[in-house]
């Protein structure tokens, strides 16, 4: 929560410096100035059984696919990884909309 007020604030310190305007205010702007910005993950493993995020990469995570391994972080390895990714890869991303069966983001089929 405190990397959204952190952004939230730098937004407000630019609009009050003149350096945004209000209608300037997107995702982008806000995307911009969080701990860790640039491309969000697809997907987030969960270790240990748990079942929440923790305040982890919240904006980041909105449309992330979570996978719950019930192995513990330490020994969490390759197998385990490599089931996480399996599951993932079934998974039918909707990115907030109805499911279609492919990605959204995925590139049109040639000759179409």
């Amino acid at each position: 929560r405190a990397e959204l007020v952190d952004a939230c604030r730098s937004v407000a310190r630019d609009v009050a410096a003149g350096r945004l305007a209000p209608e300037a205010i997107d995702e982008a702007a806000l995307s911009a100035r969080l701990y860790q910005p640039g491309p969000d993950p697809d997907v987030v493993v969960r270790t240990a059984g748990e079942r929440r995020v923790s305040n982890f990469l919240l904006w980041q995570i909105s449309y992330a696919e979570i996978v719950i391994s019930d192995v513990c972080w330490p020994e969490f390895r390759v197998p385990q990884f490599h089931a996480a990714l399996t599951e993932f890869q079934g998974r039918v991303r909707k990115f907030g909309g109805l499911a279609s069966g492919k990605d959204p983001r995925a590139p049109a089929p040639l000759g179409r």
